[in-house]
């Protein structure tokens, strides 16, 4: 057993002083005692939070940010960005992949996600999937592994273009790849699948991967996220593609449904009643012209939400959250959208949100300090101008809105420490080889 002290803690409940926080063998909390004594115990450098899950990552395209933003159409959009990035995954090796996923898992880290969920497509070579299986063991960050379904290019079974053939599966090789990934699991290793979208995966083929697998396995899928998306779905299966999936799978908290930007009013309710979690990526999605989530009517519905960073224009869930908050502020032309019963600072409502449902959508008992969860710690740096004189819910608010520097000093998955002072320890060599990697495929 370790023992912990924190001046200060984010519990379930809010913020909380001089906090005792036990860590068992399996590296989960034991016990959290609040106005306690410091007495035996490890003291941590600063305040401390739960760990965040990153809902969905493809992680090759970290390698592509910063490389998109040149217009290259009058009518540039979600669609033509597709086209680059299809261009870049034919460049796409198996020790490519690995060198990119081990930098960007350690920058995810580094930020304070201890979680990871990877939606992972570009199964041609099959070396590739685990690669990122390697990236994550060696780096400390916890996994839920998605391998994807990818059977057309467009509704209506058309065929996969040229540069889809490396995702090209079939219900049949994922149900496979699945089991051979359960061999793997571990407290820090978790196995789901992922249909790619509606527009990918047909009704029948949906239907089979779903009858194939246990009742417990995550399932993540992209939905509405592109008006053409929707228009598309209503004119070959004749529904919107949330309310399609709402009506023809058992949808409830094992599933994720990424993005689910475009959603009319019935739709936005009946996902949130659901239980699903709504997988929210923000800066991607603002990247990509996507469009907004209906955030306050879901929550209004009690919705479950967390964040993701997809394409790793950004690594740090601060600026997931705020951008999220902001642009609900934009829309409404009010502030301060996000609080709940908790707490009515709206950084601290938000962390909490969404690190709990990012640990449901992951089949990860994380997300909160508390027994019998993960022991996964973010402590922040007491030493930081930013945090200079915040206690309580200001630590959040200033950790998510003040737009500055990082501010986490110290990380802890499963109870080992992964980041100290500010470090990774592969950090170096991590960050050499990607460079190495990018010089190759940008050549």
């Amino acid at each position: 057993m370790k023992y912990y002290f924190a001046t200060e803690a984010l519990l379930p409940s809010g913020w909380a002083s001089n906090v005792r926080i036990s860590v068992d063998e399996t590296g989960s909390f034991a016990e959290v005692v609040v106005n306690a004594s410091a007495r035996d115990c490890e003291r941590l450098a600063g305040p401390v939070l739960p760990g965040m899950a990153n809902l969905h990552s493809h992680a090759f395209q970290r390698a592509m940010a910063g490389l998109s933003d040149t217009r290259g159409s009058e009518n540039d959009d979600f669609w033509t960005w597709r086209e680059l990035m299809y261009q870049f995954v034919e460049r796409l090796r198996p020790e490519h992949a690995k060198a990119i996923a081990t930098h960007l898992y350690i920058e995810m880290l580094k930020h304070g996600y201890t979680a990871v969920a990877e939606f992972h497509y570009v199964h041609h070579p099959a070396e590739m999937l685990l690669e990122h299986l390697h990236a994550a063991r060696e780096t400390g960050i916890a996994i839920t592994m998605l391998p994807s379904l990818y059977c057309w290019s467009n509704f209506g079974r058309k065929p996969l273009t040229p540069r889809q053939k490396r995702f090209d599966t079939d219900p049949t090789k994922i149900l496979a790849i699945w089991q051979d990934l359960k061999k793997h699991l571990s407290p820090d290793i978790r196995v789901g699948v992922a249909p790619h979208s509606l527009r990918a995966v047909d009704p029948r083929s949906l239907k089979d991967l779903l009858a194939g697998i246990d009742s417990d396995t995550p399932v993540h899928i992209h939905a509405a996220e592109q008006t053409k998306e929707v228009v598309d779905c209503i004119a070959t299966l004749g529904n919107r593609p949330v309310a399609w999936l709402l009506e023809n799978c058992h949808v409830n908290n094992r599933w994720c449904v990424v993005h689910a930007t475009h959603m009319s009013i019935d739709e936005t309710s009946a996902l949130a009643r659901s239980g699903a979690v709504a997988g929210l990526c923000p800066t991607t999605e603002g990247n990509l012209g996507d469009g907004m989530f209906a955030f306050p009517a879901y929550r209004a519905n009690s919705g479950t939400y967390g964040i993701g960073g997809d394409s790793h224009v950004s690594r740090n869930p601060g600026e997931e959250l705020r951008l999220l908050e902001y642009i609900q502020r934009l829309a409404e032309r009010r502030r301060n959208i996000a609080v709940g019963t908790v707490s009515k600072a709206v950084g601290t409502t938000l962390w909490l949100e969404a690190a709990a449902g990012g640990g449901q959508a992951l089949a990860r008992t994380m997300g909160s300090i508390a027994r019998g969860m993960r022991a996964d710690m973010v402590i922040l740096d007491p030493s930081h101008p930013d945090l200079a004189g915040r206690t309580s819910d200001s630590i959040t608010n200033s950790l998510i809105f003040s737009g500055g520097e990082n501010m986490v000093r110290d990380v802890t998955v499963g109870g080992h420490t992964v980041i100290q002072a500010g470090h990774h320890r592969l950090e170096e060599s991590a960050e050499r080889d990607y460079k190495r990697t990018l010089s190759t495929l940008l050549a």
